[in-house]
């Protein structure tokens, strides 16, 4: 800790300091979009009057909007003050939060969470890409910490919309509530002023070296990303229809998932400054993997679902960052290569929500966890080439 706020304070100290803070506050505000949907999903479906199958469908339209995001966005951060852009996306995102709650028809929800997902896929870029200008060589703790803040967002959100809900008796004031809170921060990014802008080197070697291995992150990504949006999201729906819980302590159980992911990402703050990204990604997916394999082989037990909703959370929580981390030893990270790693990280939580919700229909509520198992496996194994092709080039 000593080491970070030393690196703050090293030049310029209030200007990283503030840019850094408003980084973060940007990625609560993230985690509050990924956390909100789970505990709302049957109140939302109320609303436009289908049944759960079909409100899954948002997922596709919010991913689809966080691919159209990081795709433009990436391109736009490396030509325009990044500040700005930011700005105009947290209001964007702040007048979708008041509009959803109160939508009564599913093709217009659907528009209005595809806008939410572009907003939200150009603050995940501009917020990987900005913190990595500011920090240069030393971002390792801070991209953490960024994505610590994140974890906050998504613990507080199922919490904040249950506390709502039982103090008012109407889903929407949580929206409404968390729309309000957004809209100062944006105003505050409108008066920071942003940092230079990063380029790539001119010859183009060092890049085509690595296409392979950026295809290869984003694929990772988008099974990581898949597995944690889609547990994250179904294990309200999960713990309800077992009757393993009722609605309040089924959003407690989705607030446990998204703390303890919160205390991971806390947890791999030092853990980034001892070890190697390789040995973390290896840690982190076979833990989690345990994790799931434990709900899933006891699909009856309180105790094991709420042990490994713990675990899980606890053991996703640093791969994203770490991958970053990764893929930063071996490339340059611009705001493109970083739009193409959301790209996959989009793809993922686009698909496997979307798939769990047909199959809970169909199948029954065990489904989501079978997904959820069977894309950590393919996770790994995909690490696992990874590893070999780094190994075999002398990486």
């Amino acid at each position: 800790m000593n080491n970070l706020l030393s690196s703050l304070i090293l030049k310029k100290p209030s200007d990283k300091i503030a840019k850094t803070i408003g980084y973060y506050l940007a990625f609560i505000v993230l985690g509050l979009i990924t956390g909100i949907f789970g505990p709302t999903l049957s109140d939302l479906a109320r609303n436009t009057h289908v049944g759960l199958s079909q409100i899954s469908i948002i997922f596709v339209a919010r991913s689809l909007g966080y691919l159209t995001g990081s795709f433009l966005s990436g391109r736009l951060y490396d030509r325009v003050r990044g500040h700005s852009i930011i700005a105009g996306v947290l209001l964007t995102t702040a007048l979708t939060f008041v509009l959803i709650p109160s939508i009564p028809l599913l093709h217009l929800l659907i528009v209005v969470v595809f806008a939410l997902g572009i907003a939200e896929g150009a603050i995940d870029v501009g917020g990987n890409s900005l913190i990595v200008w500011v920090h240069r060589e030393r971002v390792g703790p801070f991209m953490n910490g960024l994505h610590f803040f994140f974890g906050i967002g998504a613990f507080i959100s199922p919490m904040i919309i249950a506390q709502v809900v039982l103090t008012t008796g109407d889903f929407r004031w949580a929206y409404w509530l968390l729309a309000g809170l957004m809209m100062p921060l944006a105003f505050w990014f409108t008066r920071l002023p942003s940092p230079p802008i990063e380029h790539a080197p001119q010859h183009t070697g060092k890049l085509q070296t690595n296409a392979l291995l950026l295809v290869m992150i984003a694929a990772m990504l988008f099974i990581y990303v898949g597995a944690e949006t889609g547990y994250g999201n179904w294990v309200f729906t999960y713990a309800t229809q077992l009757n393993l819980a009722n609605p309040t302590r089924a959003a407690l159980l989705t607030s446990t998932f998204w703390g303890s992911f919160t205390l991971g990402r806390l947890l791999g703050v030092p853990i980034s400054t001892r070890a190697q990204p390789a040995q973390i990604l290896f840690f982190d997916l076979t833990g989690c993997l345990a994790s799931v394999a434990g709900v899933a082989l006891f699909p009856q037990s309180q105790t094991m679902l709420w042990l490994g909703t713990l675990g899980a959370g606890i053991f996703m929580a640093s791969f994203f960052p770490t991958m970053f981390a990764l893929a930063s030893e071996r490339m340059t990270i611009t705001a493109n290569v970083t739009g193409w790693f959301m790209v996959g990280g989009g793809l993922g939580a686009m698909f496997f929500p979307w798939l769990i919700g047909q199959l809970i229909e169909s199948a029954g509520a065990s489904a989501m966890t079978s997904v959820v198992m069977l894309s950590l496996i393919g996770d790994l194994a995909l690490f696992s080439v990874i590893v070999l092709i780094r190994r075999k080039n002398g990486g």
